[in-house]
């Protein structure tokens, strides 16, 4: 297995997908992966749907402005934050900010999980909240976050995207004031870091 920097370093967003399915195991541990995320006062105020039915896939495609691509990957996990879990002990903030970091988190955990046990994914953000709640069945007051796609990749993959240069948005001690930054992990680095 791959380790933690190999990962972050090869994990692209994939849009094509084979028909091969995510076998059982494999989809408990990206779920198990998810799950030991960090999340404020450890309240996981986030819930998963998975998504296996061919036809549901094509609706949450469709309810992601037509990102038709979607139905290809056989597993969509649809992240979705629970204000009032977090609420309950933070409050407004809790309910507007730490559950949907909760599951921000718990989301990216998921895509690292799946790219090492060879799986590509998609963060999929552009879609009508209403339209997902109601095509998994969930309640109105939870917030779709993400839906993440996960299949094997076609081809290998996608492809690697530039990054801005860190002098444009680390800072030292004030905003404004550039971080001295001195490459060491090159394998992380795209072009522009």
């Amino acid at each position: 297995m791959p380790d933690i920097f190999d990962v972050m370093a090869e994990r692209r967003s994939v849009r094509r997908y084979s028909s091969e399915d995510v076998s059982e195991e494999d989809l408990n541990v990206i779920l198990e992966a998810a799950c030991s995320a960090p999340s404020a006062g450890n309240l996981q105020a986030y819930e998963i749907v998975v998504v296996r039915d061919r036809r549901r896939r094509i609706e949450l495609a469709r309810a992601s402005l037509n990102q038709m691509f979607m139905a290809q990957a056989p597993v969509h996990l649809v992240f979705l934050a629970y204000p009032r879990r977090s609420a309950s002990i933070y409050g407004r903030r809790g309910a507007r900010l730490y559950s949907l970091q909760d599951a921000t988190i718990a989301a990216a955990f998921a895509m690292l999980a799946a790219h090492a046990l060879g799986y590509g994914t998609c963060w999929v953000g552009a879609f009508h909240d209403e339209e997902v709640l109601r095509i998994v069945g969930a309640p109105d007051d939870r917030i779709p976050v993400a839906i993440i796609t996960v299949g094997k990749p076609i081809g290998g993959g996608g492809h690697t995207t530039p990054r801005m240069g860190m002098e444009l948005f680390v800072f030292e001690e004030v905003h404004g004031r550039p971080f001295r930054h001195i490459p060491v992990m090159r394998k992380l680095l795209r072009p522009g870091c």
